[in-house]
Formats: C-alpha cells, sequence, structure tokens
C-alpha cells in the first residue's frame, strides 16, 4: 500500500490519484472518478473535489494509497 503524506489539512480526490502516480493527469482523474472506477474508504465515490483526511484509504485498479498525516 502507497502512503501519500500531507502537506495541508486534506488533499483532494483528483489531487491523491495524480501524486500517486496512478493517472497520469487531471483529465484522466475527472475521467476515471466519474466512471466510479475509484473506491474511497471501500466506497465508489465519484466527487473530483472529494477531499481526503489522514486515514482515508483510496483504491483504483488494485492499487490502494493511504492518506497519512
Amino acid at each position: 500500500m502507497t502512503e501519500i503524506k500531507l502537506r495541508d489539512e486534506f488533499i483532494k480526490l483528483g489531487q491523491a490519484l495524480k501524486a500517486a502516480n496512478l493517472v497520469q493527469d487531471g483529465v484522466e482523474a475527472k475521467f476515471v472518478i466519474q466512471d466510479g472506477l475509484v473506491t474511497v474508504n471501500g466506497e465508489v465515490d465519484t466527487r473530483r473535489g472529494r477531499k481526503l483526511y489522514d486515514g482515508d484509504v483510496i483504491s483504483y485498479q488494485g492499487e490502494e494509497v493511504k492518506i497519512v498525516k
């Protein structure tokens, strides 16, 4: 499981996908999120601007990323 260290209080879902190198750019992030291919804490979330906090886990194409402080 990959970890992303927070610089601020939160990171947005689209930014987290890019930071974890799961997508190439914001456009790709937008489409995979809108298509329901990304889960946050086990549930599909279609909001690119979803705020992720310490302890949240995102999953895309079998890769899991944990958000840590």
